[in-house]
């Protein structure tokens, strides 16, 4: 079971903005973005997704491709390029990123239900997953 990460999907306006900036990425093979500190539990991630919160909900995860030093006293976090939607879940904002353990990852939706749930705004979402109903 491949351990995960969690990170805000900071300065994206939903689903939509952020499934845009990784598809923009496409042409270089992956997306990256910058951490200060390599993840202690690394090895635990190959296999793993970084998955994204906006709005204080989980809404989509992009397959992590690894880790790289960037030559500045950071770190590459190496993503696929793609939004992969997920059965929303409620999550509390935090800094930087966290772990999330495979068995408390919410799953992936299926191919119909992922283009009506993603039209959704987030926070109805979030709350109509809250109360049991998606």
């Amino acid at each position: 079971m491949p351990l995960h990460m969690t990170k805000i999907a900071f300065r994206s306006e939903g689903p939509a903005s952020l499934r845009a900036w990784l598809e923009s990425q496409a042409g270089s093979g992956e997306a990256r973005i910058t951490t200060r500190y390599l993840p202690k539990r690394v090895e635990e991630m190959t296999g793993g997704s970084l998955y994204w919160i906006h709005a204080h909900t989980i809404i989509g995860r992009s397959p992590l491709l690894g880790f790289e030093e960037t030559g500045q006293g950071r770190y590459w976090v190496r993503l696929a390029p793609r939004l992969i939607p997920v059965r929303t879940s409620p999550k509390r904002a935090h800094q930087g990123w966290r772990y999330l353990e495979d068995k408390d990852a919410p799953p992936d939706l299926g191919s119909g239900e992922a283009d009506d749930l993603e039209a959704m705004p987030p926070a109805l979402l979030g709350e109509l997953t809250r109360l049991g109903l998606v």
